[in-house]
């Protein structure tokens, strides 16, 4: 197992011990990535699916009433773009109460630069997490730190791009003090809902990143205004959670 150079301050202790694992790893736990709802496939996420891999067996997963999931140490549904149909939602369930491990990573809402639009996403998932108590929010987060979109402007016979400030792609830099955030700086995200929990004890919520000091939430339908002059007015909330984890019994 061929090491690349080391630069100085960097991780050599991961670099070294994941080529070791690599080396000696034989029965690796199996993670499954559901298919089959237009979600993202593991050859768009070739870094995350080459990271995963030193530690872990990756299998896609297409779901039919026959399919066994507990042979899956976890499941991940990333970005699903179609109806999740309730027969799947009620695996989903079984797997879970079977103490399974899953990762849901989903849009709520989407923006449409066509009509300047932002609306809402359904695909039922929405739904099957309200009722466990888990509400992610038919709104979009908007934040003071954030990203920058490029739009054109004329001026007589000259068009040029402008960097126009657009808080509705919220740059986090507040993560919680959790191994799955450690070490991370700053993520930029594109439309991101607020996450809200409002199921019992039982469950325990650790909210992993949360929007900045200065936010809010627009509930959808929204029109954009890209010309827009933003105020700390705009911002009244603050620390609006992103993602979490949830961990307890769920069912059963």
């Amino acid at each position: 197992e061929i090491l690349p150079v080391i630069q100085s301050g960097s991780a050599m202790e991961y670099a070294l011990s994941t080529s070791i694992k690599k080396l000696v790893a034989v029965d690796k736990p199996i993670v499954g990535f559901i298919q089959g709802h237009d979600e993202a496939t593991l050859n768009s996420m070739n870094q995350l699916a080459q990271q995963l891999s030193v530690l872990y067996t990756l299998e896609p997963i297409n779901m039919t009433d026959s399919t066994d999931l507990t042979k899956y140490k976890t499941i991940a549904l990333i970005r699903p773009q179609d109806s999740i149909p309730e027969m799947h939602l009620n695996m989903l369930d079984k797997y879970l109460s079977q103490g399974g491990n899953l990762l849901i990573s989903f849009d709520r809402v989407e923006a449409d630069f066509q009509s300047i639009m932002g609306r809402s996403k359904t695909t039922g998932l929405e739904t099957w997490l309200n009722n466990k108590g888990i509400n992610v929010a038919d709104a979009m987060i908007t934040d003071a730190s954030c990203g920058s979109i490029s739009v054109q402007q004329n001026n007589g016979f000259m068009r040029f791009n402008t960097q126009v400030r657009f808080p509705y792609l919220p740059i986090v830099n507040n993560f919680a003090n959790h191994p799955i955030t450690s070490g991370l700086e700053a993520i930029a995200l594109q439309f991101a809902s607020p996450l809200i929990f409002s199921g019992d004890t039982t469950i325990k919520y650790t909210p992993l990143l949360r929007a900045g000091k200065k936010c809010n939430a627009v509930p959808m339908p929204t029109r954009f205004d890209i010309e827009k002059q933003w105020t700390d007015s705009d911002f009244p909330q603050s620390d609006l959670a992103i993602g979490g984890i949830f961990s307890g019994k769920f069912i059963g």
